[in-house]
């Protein structure tokens, strides 16, 4: 068992989510930074699924009740056991009775704790994830609190202790980040000197920050494309009959402020989405603070699937460098 002493900011239990319901109005939840999570997993010699603790800009007090390996990946921040400051990104020791904190964050967003064995709490169709809109997954359907004591799985995989994952392979953002967009259904609704502003214009992450998604400002209000509007759309011109929204997807409610929806998001609604960030660079958002500058870029679908082949290769090389094969 894990103790939690002190839950942080927000902590949850994430693993890699609950796919196939999203017809339903459930979405995947899972990881926000799927690739921190893994990689951590593998640190630590889990399944690259297995369920962990995401915890946003602040880690939580955690008391270990038996030995254990662990590994903090995610944003770079100052990690502690019994006081003393260890390294991220690396497989590490932790003893009966010591104590896992976390200090100030330095960069990115998300931490995330992967511990050998995986937090073992009652899976939810099929996933550990927390999801807490639909009480769903983590601590009967909650974040972590004060006081909650977490099991934790088996596991008889050996390990190496020490062994840290290199800075070229991880994903550090930039000062401007740039995330890539596939235009969609509804890229037709505004006219083309609004498609071209909203590439050319650097954007700012806003402060609605969270697991369902993240708004952006300061770019130009888009002009819409003349319309009757369809019998069941509102008078806006950024509503339309209701429609599926995909993982990935930015709404841009009045034509104002674009919203990317991530893991907690809802699957349909009744705004345009004027495109979607590829899959490839979803862990990117999860590691974006407030007031980053960022910039989108305008991608094929032949583009964005080389994107993806590109990025589950960059898994393939942490597993051969971790793995030794």
């Amino acid at each position: 068992m894990v103790t939690v002493l002190k839950h942080g900011l927000i902590t949850s239990i994430q693993d890699l989510g609950r796919p196939g319901y999203f017809h339903l109005g459930i979405p995947m939840s899972g990881a926000m930074d799927s690739f921190a999570l893994k990689a951590g997993n593998l640190l630590v010699g889990n399944d690259e699924g297995a369920a962990g603790l995401e915890a946003v800009f602040m880690g939580p007090h955690l008391m270990f009740n038996k030995d254990s390996v662990i590994a903090i990946t995610g944003a770079e921040i100052t990690v502690k056991i019994d006081g003393e400051e260890v390294p991220t990104w690396t497989a590490l020791e932790i003893k009966l009775g010591q104590v896992l904190s976390f200090g100030s964050i330095k960069s990115g967003a998300r931490i995330y704790i992967a511990i050998a064995g995986g937090i073992d709490v009652p899976k939810d169709l099929g996933s550990r994830s927390t999801y807490v809109i639909g009480s769903l997954g983590g601590v009967k359907g909650k974040v972590i609190a004060k006081g909650d004591s977490l099991a934790i799985g088996s596991t008889s995989n050996t390990v190496e202790i020490g062994k840290t994952i290199p800075e070229n392979l991880r994903r550090a953002t930039s000062e401007v980040t740039e995330l890539r967009v596939l235009p969609g259904l509804y890229w037709h609704r505004i006219k083309p000197s609004s498609q071209e502003r909203f590439f050319n214009d650097t954007w700012k992450v806003g402060l609605e920050i969270d697991r369902m998604g993240y708004r952006f400002k300061g770019g130009a209000k888009l002009e819409f494309v003349d319309r009757e509007p369809p019998f069941g759309a509102g008078s806006d011109p950024s509503n339309i009959v209701d429609s599926c929204y995909s993982y990935g997807s930015i709404q841009v409610p009045g034509g104002t402020e674009p919203i990317i929806l991530h893991r907690d998001a809802v699957s349909g609604g009744g705004y345009f989405t004027l495109g979607a960030v590829i899959s490839a660079d979803m862990d990117i958002i999860g590691q974006l603070p407030p007031n980053r500058s960022v910039k989108f870029v305008k991608v094929t679908m032949e583009e964005a699937l080389l994107a993806r082949k590109e990025r589950s290769e960059q898994l393939q090389i942490v597993k051969h460098f971790i793995y030794k094969i």
